[in-house]
């Protein structure tokens, strides 16, 4: 019998899922390093206000939404996609879909956020899910309230996938690395080297000042730029400092 490859719609489907739990299961293992952690192991299992196992099974419910919902959109779109999925996309065109991708998640998910805060009915019901992880790791990235995952995930993705005007295919890589930069901002490690930490001011403990109490009305901005926050006024600079006990932590400076 004849191997028939997936289609472009159902990798763009399920790669991003994957990935998730195959790059978050990697610093979950590292999460065992502990000077370059940004909160200690014990931190992690006290302050949090909500079991791994809930997380876990938060994140796959709103994964399959996630997977309903694009395959809605990719069968809205496929007549187009169809007639062009053999087509080359060129590097330069790719390069600004991402671009024009970044910046629609990064503003549509920016307001959202940031009203979910300012409402407190929003933040009470829905938003103070995501703040339960107190001490952020790697795959509570995607932990949210059920509306929450997908007004600011769901159809930030979607809307950042049509207005764009990227392929299935460009959606492969364009999710799997949004995926990937989401995790690694939750994943409470300030490791050497990381390639997100040398490209992006948001990154690990950037959005760690946010999750602590003193930050909690500041760094709203996620996942790739701090640009609204820089607008608007919601920046909290940061510096890295040894913590005690081992470890680092990021300390905010006076604005």
């Amino acid at each position: 019998m004849d191997f028939v490859p997936a289609s472009d719609e159902v990798l763009g489907i399920f790669v991003p899922i994957a990935v998730y739990w195959i790059y978050s299961g990697i610093y979950m293992i590292l999460g065992s390093l502990e000077k370059y952690r940004l909160h200690s192991k014990k931190d992690e299992d006290i302050k949090n206000l909500v079991s791994k196992r809930e997380v876990a099974k938060g994140v796959l419910l709103q994964q399959l939404l996630q997977a309903a919902i694009a395959l809605l959109v990719f069968r809205l779109g496929r007549d187009e996609s169809t007639t062009t999925s053999n087509v080359q996309t060129p590097i330069t065109v790719i390069v600004k879909q991402f671009f024009i991708g970044m910046f629609v998640i990064d503003t549509w998910q920016y307001f959202w956020h940031r009203y979910m805060h300012l409402n407190k009915y929003l933040y009470r019901h829905i938003h103070s899910w995501h703040h339960r992880l107190v001490v952020p790791y790697a795959f509570g990235s995607q932990y949210n309230h059920p509306l929450e995952g997908f007004i600011l995930d769901t159809l930030g993705g979607a809307l950042a996938f049509v207005l764009s005007g990227m392929t299935p295919r460009t959606s492969i890589f364009f999710f799997s690395f949004s995926t990937m930069k989401g995790i690694d901002d939750h994943c409470g490690l300030w490791l050497p080297g990381n390639i997100f930490h040398m490209f992006f001011w948001n990154n690990t403990a950037y959005h760690d000042v946010h999750h602590q109490l003193y930050g909690n009305k500041y760094n709203f901005s996620q996942p790739f730029f701090i640009t609204w926050d820089k607008i608007l006024g919601t920046h909290m600079p940061y510096t890295l400092e040894k913590r005690a006990g081992g470890g680092l932590e990021a300390r905010p400076t006076k604005r």
